[in-house]
């Protein structure tokens, strides 16, 4: 084959390499802005509020019985380490020398073994001011800390403690033991989609074939966001180079036009125009899922609305009944009173009993309580689902107002959202009465 096919075949391969690389710079640039448009158009619950569907929540993680850490002694809901050992060994390397001539040398090699660890990870609850909710941690980006770290020789009696006997092949007599957990009361941010749980009525999130992001970290929100935003303009400004060194190889003999590097502006050109669709594409559907989000958030105040209209009459009438019960039972126990008084404690025995029987307990002290508390909970459930919606719009609406965002809005024909107002009798308070 003549040199210059030759060289022509090396420039089509680097062309090609270049723009497969700067493809992949411009998709990992895509799912930065898209991970960070996730965070910010998503408002923070409140447990007591998690529905089904995308949530995040900030609380403290709990658990009734902790994992005590292997090398912390602290209390987790996860953690794991590991015992490292570190080694000196000379070895025989192979090598082609400058007349081409195979030789081998010993060259000292130094690195760490790992000779024993292990992992506790379970679910748990994060917990806020209004509740609890379950975290399942399967499946999650989980970014724990360091809990514990230690370099020890054998002179320390740890060295020998959590770790074998035996040693590594060349070993500095060093190990170094280290643990990485999430410790229980620490402040977790929690980014991933909430399902029914199947053993109690209440919610959990968990891994979903359906979810968009699963996160688990001690980090806040913001610092997320900001490292995607950072990340998002890092991989658009790296795409354009090998986008450059892909027009040049491609261009060959015309990359140059006297003094004007023409392949790179070409190139350039081609990754902008790339990048500007990936980028409408991007916020087009972070647009859709905001809209989506106002639409959930809706239904889910209608349906807080309707528990109210069913559920608070219900309690009353249970609690009716309960209240004419020991209404009943303070009207026998007075006219049992009043016969023992004139004498007749042998017929007042039998009356006793027999009351005894049909009244074991007096429950409508405990049954308004309950309904209080219902009625307290239900009312917090509809005001949270409220205030949801509100952040919810409020988000949207400022999407569709914020430059460049409004452009891609006003082409995709969106019109900002209506906070929520109370209208129709299913939104007024449940009266609670008793006849």
């Amino acid at each position: 084959m003549p040199p210059f096919l030759l060289a022509r075949a090396d420039d089509a391969q680097i062309a090609t390499v270049a723009a497969l690389v700067s493809l992949l710079c411009l998709w990992l640039a895509m799912r930065a802005g898209r991970r960070r448009r996730l965070l910010d158009d998503t408002p923070v619950s409140k447990a007591l509020s998690v529905f089904i569907g995308e949530v995040e929540l900030d609380g403290v993680c709990v658990l009734e019985r902790p994992f005590i850490g292997e090398l912390s002694g602290k209390p987790c809901v996860a953690y794991r380490w590991t015992v490292s050992e570190q080694w000196v060994r000379w070895e025989t390397e192979t090598y082609t020398d400058d007349k081409g001539r195979t030789r081998t040398r010993r060259v000292r090699r130094t690195g760490w073994d790992v000779v024993a660890g292990g992992r506790e990870s379970s679910g748990f609850y994060l917990r806020d001011e209004t509740g609890f909710v379950w975290v399942d941690p399967d499946g999650a980006v989980f970014d724990d800390v360091e809990t514990f770290s230690r370099y020890v020789d054998r002179s320390d009696p740890l060295y020998y403690t959590k770790s074998p006997d035996e040693t590594v092949e060349g070993s500095t007599g060093e190990r170094h033991f280290q643990e990485y957990g999430v410790v229980v009361g620490t402040r977790l941010f929690v980014r991933g989609r909430a399902s029914e749980r199947t053993d109690i009525p209440a919610a959990k999130i968990a891994k979903h074939p359906d979810q968009e992001m699963f996160i688990i970290t001690h980090r806040r929100e913001s610092e997320l966001s900001d490292g995607s935003a950072t990340a998002f303009v890092i991989w658009s400004v790296l795409g354009a180079v090998p986008a450059a060194l892909a027009s040049f190889g491609l261009m060959g003999a015309r990359a140059v036009v006297g003094d004007v590097p023409v392949a790179a502006f070409v190139g350039v050109g081609v990754y902008g125009l790339l990048f500007l669709l990936g980028w409408v594409w991007m916020v087009f559907n972070s647009l859709v899922g905001v809209r989506n989000r106002v639409a959930r958030a809706r239904s889910l105040v209608e349906v807080q609305l309707k528990r109210r209209a069913d559920l608070i009459p219900r309690l009353a009438a249970c609690l009716a009944g309960y209240r004419a019960h020991e209404r009943a039972v303070q009207e026998t126990v007075a006219a049992l009173r009043a016969q023992a008084a004139g004498g007749g404690l042998s017929a007042v025995g039998p009356s006793l009993l027999a009351l005894r029987e049909a009244y074991p307990d007096i429950l409508a002290v405990e049954s308004f309580n309950a309904l209080s508390s219902g009625v307290v909970e239900t009312e917090q459930r509809i005001a949270l689902a409220r205030n949801y919606l509100n952040d919810c719009v409020m988000f949207h609406n400022i999407r569709l107002e914020r430059v460049p965002d409004r452009y891609v809005a006003r082409l995709a024909g969106m019109r900002a959202e209506e906070p929520f107002r109370a209208e129709g009798f299913e939104r007024l308070p449940s009266a609670v009465t008793f006849s």
